[in-house]
């Protein structure tokens, strides 16, 4: 297993594999849901040459969630990218829940981003003259798994009450607010029961308490046995995460574990004018900016 950033790598396991070794080995192997090895994405054209992500080393578990800060130009975007199964590395190895994943099929690959992967974007995407319980549908109308009519509208409206929208199934994305739209969009993402969140910039068309009520959700969510990674430029949103990796120069530079903040917490004691964040790098973990 990859040694996250604080634990020295170097550190050779000495340990015999007996069989009780052997057993806990495989326990941890299923946790594992994301892991890259020695990943590298280069974007080339006869006059330019872009490394986006220059060999990184990743474990994701079950049930952890993670903020992946940088950036613009880190490699953030890129990473979520193949972790998403939307784009393919130059070298390296993917598995996702133990699987190698260029080894897959195209089919078999939608099938993964259908069912097996939720995605949250900035900008909602939702489709503006459908319904909020429309939109939630969608992904299951194109799952190769279609269910039948009673059950994909069963689980949209039990996706719309998760994320507190169950009164505004029948409004239209115009008559919604920013944050509500986000959450028809997390909906939509949940609505297919993913084993994992991927989320790019999730609060970043948001007001700070409309983000700060999503970032809620996520940590109840999360909380629920839901695996999300997020990515976000935004340090005290990342504070709220159980795991903070930093990217530079399409390099990972810090990866540590942190006492996450309560956003219903943050809520309860919520002032339009904070002085926190006047200075974001004091938000930061230490050793992370």
């Amino acid at each position: 297993m990859l040694a996250r950033a604080g634990i020295d790598r170097s550190q050779k396991n000495t340990t015999m594999d007996t069989p009780a070794n052997v057993d806990k080995k495989t326990d941890t192997d299923k946790r594992i849901l994301l892991q890259i090895q020695g990943l590298k994405r280069s974007y080339r054209t006869e006059t330019v040459s872009v490394d986006a992500l220059r060999g990184l080393d990743l474990e994701i578990s079950r049930g952890e969630f993670v903020a992946i800060m940088g950036a613009s130009g880190s490699g953030k975007s890129t990473l979520m990218n193949i972790l998403g199964c939307l784009d393919r590395p130059t070298e390296g190895e993917f598995l996702l829940a133990g699987q190698l994943v260029s080894s897959m099929s195209r089919d078999q690959l939608a099938k993964v981003r259908n069912q097996t992967i939720g995605f949250v974007f900035q900008n909602f995407h939702l489709l503006p003259r459908t319904t909020a319980l429309e939109n939630v549908e969608l992904p299951l109308l194109y799952s190769p798994d279609k269910p039948a009519w009673k059950e994909l509208h069963n689980r949209a409206k039990e996706a719309l009450a998760i994320v507190g929208l169950a009164d505004r199934a029948t409004h239209t994305p115009s008559e919604l607010s920013g944050g509500q739209q986000q959450r028809v969009a997390i909906a939509r993402a949940l609505v297919t029961r993913p084993s994992i969140l991927l989320a790019d910039e999730p609060t970043g068309n948001l007001d700070s308490r409309t983000g700060l009520e999503i970032i809620g959700l996520f940590q109840q969510l999360n909380r629920d046995g839901l695996t999300i990674v997020m990515v976000t430029h935004e340090p005290d949103i990342a504070r709220f995460a159980r795991r903070v990796i930093v990217m530079r120069d399409g390099l990972i530079r810090s990866d540590r574990n942190i006492p996450p903040r309560d956003a219903a917490d943050a809520l309860a004691n919520w002032r339009d004018e904070d002085d926190d964040h006047d200075d974001p790098l004091a938000l930061m973990p230490p050793g992370t900016a």
